[in-house]
């Protein structure tokens, strides 16, 4: 399973971290990815990274802002967001696999950039 962590409100130009714990899988087999989902809209994927851990990918609106990271010894991903922007507010989910196959969700964690 995959348990998301660590969101919550803050101001424009603040800075929160989620993290993603997983278990139940061998974690380091597989790329790891976020999506998020805004108040009324779809999902959209923010960014993947490969199963060591050695690349990873963004989408336009948020590369330079966020940083995502894992760490296999703990079975743990991590999202960075810093300069969060009001339009970043939404559902983070973490998942498992690259974005054209995502297998495994977690149950999102909220967050909300707000002034």
């Amino acid at each position: 399973q995959l348990v998301e962590s660590g969101g919550g409100m803050v101001q424009p130009g603040g800075s929160l971290r989620l993290s993603c714990a997983a278990s139940g899988f061998t974690f380091d087999s597989y790329d790891m990815t976020w999506v998020r989902q805004a108040p009324g809209k779809g999902p959209e994927w923010v960014s993947t990274i490969t199963n060591i851990g050695d690349n990873a990918h963004y989408t336009d609106s948020v590369k330079g802002r966020f940083t995502f990271s894992r760490d296999n010894s703990q079975n743990t991903l991590y999202l960075q967001m810093n300069s969060l922007k009001p339009e970043d507010t939404g559902l983070y989910y973490c998942a498992r696999g690259p974005r054209e196959h995502l297998e495994l969700w977690g149950q999102g964690t909220l967050v909300t950039v707000s002034s």
